[in-house]
């Protein structure tokens, strides 16, 4: 059987018509185009809210993120001896919040804004002390 390009040589469209033969050319475009022109039903039908916002951002002055530190990672924090008390600063090292995720050894004296309950029961469960500024 011979091919059908043989067939259609000195053909320019090779019996495709004027845009069949182009790459997307039946399929009116490739990707997103026509979006807003021809294809613009389809969009309706199966994707109508494919254009325009959604939600919002908070702005920046509103949204501020606390920098937590978890109770097992204290550990690995230089904690100064004062007169045998072993002392943290936390808001020295820039942290907001303490956590109570994890398990404390020694009785410490811990500075921080905040602390959740469960941190502040397991510091007390070690002997230690929060204290909130």
């Amino acid at each position: 059987m011979p091919s059908r390009t043989r067939k259609f040589r000195g053909s320019r469209t090779h019996g495709r018509g004027q845009k069949a033969g182009r790459g997307a050319g039946f399929m009116g475009g490739r990707g997103n185009a026509g979006l807003h022109k021809h294809k613009y039903m389809s969009v309706l039908k199966y994707d109508p809210e494919h254009f325009g916002r959604k939600g919002f951002k908070r702005p920046q002055k509103v949204a501020k993120e606390e920098k937590t530190v978890n109770i097992w990672e204290i550990e690995k924090f230089n904690v100064k001896n004062v007169d045998g008390v072993l002392t943290l600063d936390l808001n020295e090292l820039g942290y907001d919040k303490l956590l109570g995720a994890g398990k404390i050894k020694k009785p410490m004296k811990i500075t921080v804004h905040k602390a959740s309950k469960n941190a502040v029961e397991k510091v007390k469960e070690a002997k230690g002390e929060i204290v909130l500024v």
